[in-house]
């Protein structure tokens, strides 16, 4: 399988150069017309780890699929760095849709979009406004805004996540005042920091040679908190979020509620969510069996629907 690495303005902000991989099919002949799919990481991460996973998944399966830098992050420019605006990440999807309708060999009446983690919601997202998207799927999605204000498990109440909007405000206003505001990790720091077993996941994830990458420091700006913590990557997904739908999520995730959350929500008449089962929410991201799974489902989903 062949792989190209491009980059290209981003139409939402010509300041911005985004930077991605296109994964080619098998015999790819760029006089044909091909299906495409936006592949989309996690908050904290990159192109290079789990996206760049699914996306060879689904170029072998015949796909041309696009893994991606988000704005701020990774090799895609933009200031300042390691900025999280969940609406700007929305927008990205749209960009990256944007650039594959340029491209020759792309059927622009053809094209889907799978994201990861976050970037499950931010497809989800997408997927409400956006409508040259033809059909969504999400693997361990996490609604972002839902995380920040309810909790990794959804036990916490909306109002409960004020201090973090107020962290937000004040990393702001000491940014404008030409001070630092600080940042938060993604992933716990140290081992002995995480939560839980699943966060200690995370930090193997992201902070150990299992998937950390140079690019994928794992913190987000604390001034992101004023738009993050009232976000939500399911808004009006009752009325508008009508495409085909494929839901990917472990039976052991913590996330799992949030999945079921969008499954309920969104309009789709076409719609299934898949258990993987005895999988937690990391382990979809790249352990071996975990992935094959969820690459069985996804791909005669946008088979089917592209």
């Amino acid at each position: 399988m062949s792989q190209q690495k491009v980059n290209f303005r981003n139409s939402n902000n010509g300041n911005i150069t985004m930077v991605a991989v296109i994964f080619f099919p098998e015999g790819f002949d760029e006089t044909n017309k091909y299906p495409a799919i936006v592949v989309t990481h996690p908050g904290g991460g990159v192109k290079e780890q789990t996206a760049s996973i699914y996306a060879a998944k689904l170029a072998a399966a015949g796909f041309v699929a696009i893994a991606y830098d988000a704005s701020y992050q990774g090799e895609t420019t933009g200031e300042p760095r390691l900025l999280e605006n969940p609406y700007i990440r929305t927008e990205d999807i749209s960009a990256v849709i944007d650039y594959l309708s340029t491209l020759p060999y792309v059927d622009a009446s053809r094209i889907g979009a799978a994201g990861i983690c976050a970037g499950g919601g931010y497809t989800m997202n997408a997927g409400i406004n956006d409508h040259r998207i033809k059909a969504v799927a999400g693997i361990s999605t996490v609604n972002i805004g839902a995380m920040y204000r309810n909790g990794w498990d959804g036990s916490v109440k909306d109002a409960a996540a004020m201090p973090l909007l107020m962290m937000g405000a004040d990393a702001r206003a000491k940014e404008a005042q030409g001070t630092e505001g600080g940042k938060l990790p993604f992933a716990p720091e140290k081992k002995e920091d995480a939560p839980s077993s699943e966060m200690e996941e995370a930090w193997e994830y992201y902070r150990t040679p299992r998937a950390m990458c140079s690019t994928a420091p794992s913190y987000v700006l604390s001034r992101s908190l004023t738009q993050l913590v009232t976000y939500d990557a399911f808004n009006l997904a009752e009325a508008f979020l009508v495409q085909p739908m494929q839901i990917v999520v472990g039976s052991e995730s913590g996330s799992r509620w949030m999945s079921e959350d969008i499954y309920k929500r969104a309009a789709s008449a076409s719609k299934n969510i898949h258990i993987v089962n005895g999988a937690n929410h990391m382990q979809l991201y790249d352990v071996p069996q975990y992935v094959e799974e969820a690459a069985s489902v996804i791909i005669p989903f946008f088979k089917k629907n592209l």
